[in-house]
């Protein structure tokens, strides 16, 4: 009977693997590498989180894979940064998340926001994906309005608003950081497919 069945260089190279396997799990855990399974029925909710599941997919192949000397890019100097218009799209998720959960937007301190771009990504698809659940249960939308509180008052919009307004303005500006990602030298993986929802390998 042989005794030595834990080599040591068998331990360290399982402990190698279950840390490769860790990594990628992390990585995977974001949500929006595909797009979700669509609704079986046609609902207003259904219809406004699969808009949202799109914009979650956009997001995630346009920001998947930016490097830190990418996020200070930017075509001329009157234009935002790669890293400052993700940020644009992070303060969008915020009032799409909102929305979806019935409440109003407030001026938030900024420290209160994620810090680093990893972190501000995470937080992006998380309210995205959020957002999208929230809606995809919902039986109406009459419910889920633009509400802003400011120094000035609180107005509140329907949800018409949501779509072209914050939902297509984020759309938009996914599509400015794969413009610009481009100009960087860095474009976005090939095979990603916003038809099928789908990356090819």
């Amino acid at each position: 009977m042989n005794l030595n069945i834990f080599n040591p260089r068998h331990l360290f190279l399982c402990l190698g693997c279950t840390f490769i396997s860790m990594s990628t799990n992390a990585q995977d855990s974001l949500p929006y590498y595909t797009i979700p399974n669509a609704p079986e029925e046609y609902t207003a909710g259904g219809v406004a989180s699969r808009m949202i599941d799109g914009l979650g997919f956009r997001y995630y192949w346009a920001t998947e894979g930016l490097t830190e000397e990418n996020l200070s890019y930017k075509p001329g100097e009157t234009n935002r940064t790669i890293g400052e218009t993700i940020d644009h799209i992070y303060g969008l998720s915020n009032v799409i998340l909102n929305a979806a959960l019935k409440q109003p937007n407030e001026r938030r301190d900024a420290s209160e926001n994620p810090s680093g771009f990893e972190a501000i990504r995470k937080a992006t698809l998380e309210n995205i994906e959020k957002a999208s659940a929230l809606l995809l249960a919902s039986d109406s939308l009459e419910g889920h309005s633009a509400i802003f509180i400011r120094e000035s008052g609180t107005s509140e919009f329907p949800f018409w608003n949501m779509i072209n307004g914050p939902i297509e303005d984020a759309v938009w500006h996914c599509g400015q950081v794969v413009s610009l990602r481009r100009a960087a030298g860095n474009p976005m993986a090939s095979g990603v497919s916003v038809f099928r929802g789908t990356k090819r390998n």
